[in-house]
């Protein structure tokens, strides 16, 4: 099944959980109130009316789900076996019911019968495993079959559908028929289209990688006459890190190979949060900013601010500001002084660097001299985390052409190699690591993590030098 069909399945199923569980609570209410005051010997306590449950819906009806879908519930094959059901439903139910009771505990409602919520766990699990049994029944009639399974035609050279019949076999897809196969370079596009007719196939899978494009090119015109959707697998070029997603290009279907994050609204959540973090730090920063521009000048001759050019988004140069902590001829002492590297790789750092200022030493131990850098990230330049930008010299300096991967993110104020240790890390490759590590795993709490990690880093002086 593709991913679009799948995600619309999960959905409503997610529709249909939260229902029953809101069902659950309302029926396990309905059964403590009937048997108060008494039941078999036992008294019960009255309880309030059910209006005074309700509240717990804000809870319960998002929330359900989220930790069915936590706990792999969404993702079990159609027909999974009874076992794998039970103990996925029954760890998904208790969480939620401890949940509750959690949040009731939190809020102190001593005042809701706790018999009440036990009752809910149970019901609950009874009628999510109630419904799942029926549809299983269903999906196995001839109205779920008609309805839901997808009836295809294999279509490549024999090697290619022989290799996806298999891959079907192993992933016990259910839910798809292999009604015949075609190898596309021994049969003319006709003989699919009989085979349409005859099988009434709904879907044509068309393994391309072993396929001459203009055959490929008229299957996909007959599928498109005769109404039925041809899939295109696109695994005829071999990638090792890339992710495939499809989109269009001004009306034109393109195949999208990515290996840096996509667009989503993560990221747009991390350009809102550059913008307003940076926005926010330079105004309660210039008291800072003034001192330390007074001090420099005090103590060393030369202009407050340092510019360099520095590698941005896809290597495109821009100009990185930093207080100035290093002499005026800072860049011409530093062929003196090459032989002094101790970071392996283009990239120039030496311990007790003779260069740096006194100032300039205490600026750049508590990273106060990066500070100007905010201006970078609220113009657009930088992010807040991200890979550390390179000076365009060391860049053009990269023996591997691989580390230029780390440039298909926007360069940051910190990142996995700031918190990690920064200085200590001496190696050019496992600072490089760090940073592809970042790229191939980024989300938006990878950053606030990043970010959270920093803020000791900086107060301490970690790993500065």
């Amino acid at each position: 099944m593709l991913q679009r069909d799948r995600q619309i399945r999960t959905q409503v199923y997610q529709l249909k959980d939260a229902g029953l569980f809101a069902l659950a609570l309302w029926l396990a209410h309905l059964l403590r109130d009937a048997v108060a005051p008494e039941f078999l010997g036992w008294t019960f306590d009255e309880i309030h009316g059910f209006e005074r449950y309700v509240w717990l819906y804000l809870i319960i009806i998002p929330g359900a789900p989220l930790i069915l879908e936590s706990q792999g519930f969404y993702q079990r094959p159609v027909f999974s076996s009874l076992r794998e059901t039970v103990w996925i439903l029954f760890k998904g139910c208790l969480l939620v019911t401890v949940g509750v009771i959690l949040v009731m505990y939190f809020f102190r409602l001593t005042d809701l019968a706790r018999g009440v919520i036990v009752l809910f766990g149970f019901t609950s699990f009874v009628l999510v495993f109630l419904t799942e049994e029926i549809l299983k029944v269903a999906y196995r009639s001839r109205f779920g079959e008609y309805q839901l399974k997808k009836r295809i035609i294999l279509v490549g050279t024999s090697e290619d559908t022989i290799r996806m019949r298999e891959d079907f076999r192993q992933r016990k897809q259910y839910d798809v028929e292999v009604l015949a196969e075609l190898d596309i370079n021994q049969s003319a596009i006709s003989d699919l289209v009989r085979l349409l007719h005859e099988t009434s196939a709904n879907s044509v899978v068309i393994n391309a990688k072993h396929t001459f494009f203009g055959q490929v090119e008229k299957a996909i015109q007959a599928c498109e006459i005769e109404g039925v959707e041809a899939w295109l697998v696109a695994d005829f070029f071999k990638t090792h890190i890339s992710q495939a997603s499809f989109d269009e290009f001004h009306g034109r279907p393109v195949l999208v190979f990515r290996s840096a994050p996509e667009a989503s609204w993560q990221g747009v959540f991390k350009q809102a949060l550059d913008l307003l973090v940076s926005f926010i730090a330079l105004i309660m920063l210039l008291p800072l900013f003034a001192g330390v521009a007074l001090a420099i000048k005090m103590t060393s001759p030369g202009p407050v601010l340092f510019r360099q050019k520095r590698c941005g988004l896809n290597g495109r140069p821009f100009t990185m500001l930093k207080f100035r902590s290093m002499v005026t001829d800072a860049e011409q002492r530093k062929q003196e002084l090459a032989a002094l590297n101790e970071m392996g790789g283009p990239v120039f750092k030496i311990t007790n660097d003779p260069r740096i200022t006194p100032i300039g030493r205490w600026l750049r131990k508590y990273s106060i001299d990066e500070m100007p850098q905010f201006f970078n990230v609220f113009r657009g330049e930088m992010s807040l985390v991200g890979p550390r930008p390179l000076p365009v010299d060391e860049v053009q300096r990269f023996d591997d052409p691989a580390h230029r991967r780390r440039l298909s993110v926007k360069p940051g104020l910190t990142c996995l190699w700031q918190v990690s240790g920064r200085n200590e890390v001496k190696d050019f490759k496992d600072w490089v690591r760090l940073d592809l590590e970042y790229i191939d795993n980024w989300s938006f709490w990878l950053d606030l993590k990043i970010l959270w990690r920093t803020i000791p880093v900086v107060l301490t002086g970690a790993g500065a030098k």
